[in-house]
């Protein structure tokens, strides 16, 4: 396999790295009924390989319809591209009861929690090194990759971005989810909002 330079597909750099001086929250969602949309919110940083190089990518899920809120790419790793994506879901779909996400210092920097903590909102980690207390999250980052950006292999973050694009409105109007009884994340996210916010 070295030779021929055949490599196996694996999660790459550990990107939820806590940052020592940052305040860390505990994990809100156990054992919590989310059956509706704007409940609970999850962010996640995934690392995307390209054909030159790498970037990251973090997305906001509604976490009872799976659907993708808002996303943005990056080459570092710093928290400004986290806070550009929360304010862009915000903007467009209202604000949670409560945000969830790993310890990354991008989550948990002051420029992100003051955020949530502006907005009421109430704020969930998971516990170290246990990613499937962000499971919802963790399944996009498997279908993004196994669907579109490994079988693109995309030259430069430009062209990612706009695949990507075409990709989420895809996962968000077209793409049935077992787990939704075959709904797609649209469908379940917008029925599911209380009337007044669906009306706005």
């Amino acid at each position: 396999m070295r030779k021929m330079g055949i490599e196996a597909i694996y999660k790459k750099p550990r990107l939820s790295k806590p940052h020592p001086g940052h305040k860390i929250y505990p994990y809100l969602l156990r054992g919590l009924e989310i059956t509706r949309g704007n409940r609970v919110w999850a962010a996640d940083i995934t690392y995307l390989p390209m054909a030159r190089g790498f970037c990251y990518l973090v997305a906001i899920m509604d976490w009872a319809s799976r659907r993708v809120l808002a996303w943005r790419l990056s080459n570092t790793l710093d928290a400004s591209f986290c806070t550009e994506v929360l304010e862009e879901a915000i903007l467009k779909y209202g604000v949670p009861e409560i945000f969830n996400s790993d310890q990354g210092s991008q989550f948990t920097s002051d420029a992100f929690t003051g955020i949530l903590d502006a907005n009421g909102i109430k704020i969930s980690m998971d516990g170290r090194g246990r990613w499937m207390d962000n499971i919802m999250v963790e399944r996009l980052w498997k279908s993004v990759k196994y669907e579109d950006v490994y079988l693109k292999a995309y030259d430069s973050i430009p062209a990612a971005r706009e695949g990507l694009k075409t990709y989420f409105e895809f996962y968000n109007s077209r793409r049935r989810h077992q787990s939704l009884d075959r709904r797609t994340p649209d469908t379940v996210y917008w029925s599911t909002l209380p009337h007044k916010e669906v009306a706005v």
